[in-house]
């Protein structure tokens, strides 16, 4: 039995036309993770407020602090030495219960209504990113506090991305999935970019705003969410879209034994009119070894786990480090970061239409992680040289950094969710892609948690780190890669379309 309809979807149906309800649930799912990156964004904005020089600044005049004490303005408890390692412990309590509870969230996303599970979720995530902004106005200064609110806000973010993709998988097929995909990924760079511009505005005044808005923001979505997300094309009576090309079907090869036929053009659109008349069978949702068992599951996700690692650190950490190595101000160092974000737009949006037109979804992503390297070596070494070079090297780190990422989180996590081993079950969707993210989240809190050990014993130390996990991230996908060139050879002797992994 399919779940209960929207309320807000009534007033649409007049509107019925399979591709205007397509562009409403694409729309809808961008703005529902807009909300969960943009909440996310405001600790990183703030962290040159909680621990910033103070030595230019006028003491009040009842102020206790000794005369040499320059952190004398900081928010305790960031004011002393430590506060790299403090701030590195807070990052983590978020990244850490988000990377464990993606595991389990992916179960859930399956076997619950994705309306409520994503609704709940989104109230709940605008609730404790307020709680951590109300901390500033209750006068809150003791560390436990801020960690307990990043533990729950971790857990209940867990809600979001396999329930997006899952929805989104279940309204598009494969055809330009990556395109589509690579478009509808921009959510988490623009959503990053209105949370550090949202931040900014408070970051030097009552800084609690910086968290507070965005929570507010995130929670009214909650309702729009609950109110009009359509999670299946036949609550509305659309026809379900195709995961695989009939054409396949001549394509399969003997040596792998996942392959089946596919049936025909007249076999699915009896199967679509058939469903429309009358309730088809659920599919039952696939184990959590079902899904490993997915060929490339297992190399995607370790991938990811170091792409992510790589740009979780920028996420967290460049605004601080231009703070701190350019020398410019919280609010101005938090603008220029977000150029890091625009960068990742273009490299999701190329990633994905170049995986489409080239079949290859894993040599798209090594190629760009091989140019990672170089540049963000180079980034580290020249980038703040000058304002123009700075702008520029960071936009080209945001594309290959972030293109690979987003390539996998999205079209590969679906083109997996909808392999063919499942034999049409998408059920798998909502698992498969908390897998893959899961893993990459495990990478996605040592990042951060790395850079926060390693940055006091200079900077250099921490783009090293990354460029050794961006080469490894690389490595991972050399079976997957080779694969693809041996089906790009197959297809060209043979004339047929590529056979996908």
């Amino acid at each position: 039995m399919r779940s209960s309809l929207a309320p807000g979807v009534w007033f649409l149906r007049s509107f019925s036309r399979d591709s205007w309800f397509r562009g409403f649930t694409l729309l809808l799912t961008f703005l529902i993770y807009t909300c969960y990156h943009m909440s996310r964004k405001p600790i990183s904005i703030v962290k040159s407020r909680l621990h910033q020089n103070c030595s230019e600044l006028i003491k009040p005049i009842n102020d206790t602090h000794s005369l040499n004490d320059t952190s004398w303005c900081s928010w305790s408890p960031f004011d002393k030495d430590d506060y790299k390692e403090l701030l590195g412990a807070v990052d983590n309590a978020f990244l850490v219960a988000y990377a464990i509870g993606m595991f389990i969230s992916g179960i859930f996303g399956e076997r619950l209504p994705l309306r409520y599970y994503l609704s709940a979720g989104m109230l709940l995530s605008g609730l404790f990113t307020s709680l951590f902004g109300l901390g500033y106005f209750w006068n809150i200064h003791v560390l436990w506090y801020f960690v307990l609110i990043q533990i729950c806000n971790g857990l209940v973010q867990t809600t979001g991305w396999p329930s997006v993709v899952a929805c989104v998988g279940n309204w598009f097929g494969k055809g330009k999935r990556g395109f589509i995909m690579g478009i509808w990924n921009s959510h988490t760079s623009v959503g990053n970019i209105l949370g550090s511009l949202i931040a900014g505005i408070w970051v030097n005044q009552e800084w609690g705003l910086s968290f507070i808005v965005p929570g507010v923001i995130t929670a009214i979505m909650g309702i729009i969410t609950f109110l009009f997300l359509i999670e299946y094309p036949e609550d509305v009576d659309c026809a379900p879209p195709q995961h695989h090309d009939v054409s396949d079907k001549d394509q399969d090869n003997p040596e792998d034994p996942e392959n089946s036929p596919y049936p025909n053009r007249e076999t699915i659109q009896e199967t679509v009119t058939s469903c429309s008349k009358e309730p088809c069978a659920e599919p039952v949702a696939i184990s959590f070894l079902g899904a490993l068992k997915i060929p490339g599951v297992i190399e995607f996700s370790f991938c990811l786990l170091f792409a992510k690692l790589v740009s979780y650190t920028f996420l967290y950490w460049l605004p601080l480090y231009i703070f701190n190595v350019a020398h410019f101000g919280a609010k101005e160092a938090g603008d220029l970061s977000t150029l890091f974000d625009v960068g990742g737009i273009i490299g999701g949006i190329m990633a994905g239409l170049i995986s489409d037109y080239t079949n290859g979804r894993a040599t798209t992503c090594c190629i760009m992680l091989i140019l990672a390297a170089p540049m963000m070596f180079l980034y580290n070494y020249f980038g703040q040289s000058g304002i123009v070079s700075s702008i520029v090297m960071l936009i080209i780190c945001g594309m290959l950094v972030n293109g690979p990422y987003a390539l996998i989180t999205t079209a590969v996590s679906a083109d997996l969710g909808t392999h063919k081993s499942l034999k049409g079950n998408a059920k798998a969707l909502s698992t498969v892609s908390a897998i893959i993210d899961g893993t990459g989240s495990i990478g996605a809190a040592l990042g951060p948690l790395l850079a926060g050990l390693i940055s006091p014993t200079g900077w250099n130390n921490v783009f090293y780190m990354l460029i050794s996990a961006d080469i490894l991230a690389c490595l991972l996908l050399c079976r997957l890669v080779y694969k693809e060139i041996l089906a790009w050879k197959s297809s060209l002797s043979k004339g047929r379309g590529y056979k996908e992994i």
